[in-house]
């Protein structure tokens, strides 16, 4: 997001926002300590906003967009060229799912943080070190492209698009990619480190970009981060709730609690670092 501009307390923004929204304009009014700050969501709409603010401070008013003017039409391209990390990860997670349902368990077997397999009629399990020798390098990182269930990878998926496209607008690809692969790896070694082998998800990457985004937004608050606070209690509230012996006994006790830990503690730690570094500068 970028900012555009200060609004005193007492102004009434009510027909300002309407104003926006009717034209299709992204943006975010959030309030701040000497005011309300408009953020503009997509660069590319600054003429449009220039415009409708001026009619709205001149008192005038803002005719509605013409229904007859046809929309722009939507490609991909330049979506990509824009969060090129967070469409590529969230496409390889896609992609992984559609092979499980083909290939089965022997696409588990091959993504696994470990080498897995059947010998003598028991499981077969590997170590990280035997994978590492064997030139398998993907796998310290590679549970985090698995999903077992349509929920397991919608939910994944949306947190993902929701916080890996503020990273990548505000901070770069590169940022973001630092931040999946450290989070990722991480949060696997982590679950591992339990004694658990066969396991997945992009949540734990995904509260590592909650914990970035929301230290990002509360310590350097012109750096256009932003994420509601409900959001952050329903998130940390469901990671403590997947903790509890409670979960367990109404479905949710097979969660990768270690894995979300690890990654928050990446996002946090980044967050800080970088949040830092925006107050100084």
């Amino acid at each position: 997001m970028f900012r555009v501009m200060l609004i005193p307390h007492d102004i009434d923004t009510r027909e300002l926002r309407q104003a926006l929204w009717s034209h299709r304009i992204g943006h975010r009014i959030t309030d701040e300590d000497d005011g309300q700050v408009l953020w503009l969501m997509d660069p590319k709409q600054q003429d449009a906003l220039a415009e409708v603010i001026t009619r709205w401070q001149r008192g005038e008013a803002i005719p509605a967009p013409s229904a007859s003017k046809p929309r722009p039409a939507r490609h991909w391209w330049p979506l990509l060229r824009q969060h090129p990390v967070t469409l590529s990860v969230l496409g390889l997670c896609l992609l992984v799912f559609g092979a499980i349902a083909v290939w089965g368990d022997m696409v588990l077997a091959w993504l696994a943080i470990v080498p897995v397999g059947i010998r003598g009629g028991a499981l077969a399990v590997g170590s990280i070190p035997d994978a590492l020798a064997a030139g398998q390098v993907w796998r310290p990182l590679s549970p985090i492209f698995l999903h077992f269930g349509w929920m397991h990878l919608i939910f994944n998926m949306m947190w993902l698009w929701y916080f890996g496209r503020q990273v990548e607008t505000l901070h770069g690809p590169l940022r973001m990619l630092t931040l999946v692969v450290v989070a990722g790896l991480a949060g696997n070694l982590a679950q591992y480190a339990t004694g658990t082998v066969l396991f997945g998800g992009m949540s734990g990457v995904d509260f590592a970009l909650l914990g970035y985004v929301w230290l990002m937004s509360r310590r350097a608050p012109a750096s256009g981060f932003f994420v509601p606070q409900m959001l952050v209690l329903f998130m940390l509230g469901w990671m403590v709730f997947t903790m509890t012996d409670v979960a367990g006994l109404v479905g949710f006790g097979n969660v990768a609690n270690e894995a979300h830990l690890g990654g928050l503690l990446v996002g946090l730690v980044l967050g800080w670092y970088h949040s830092r570094k925006s107050r100084l500068h």
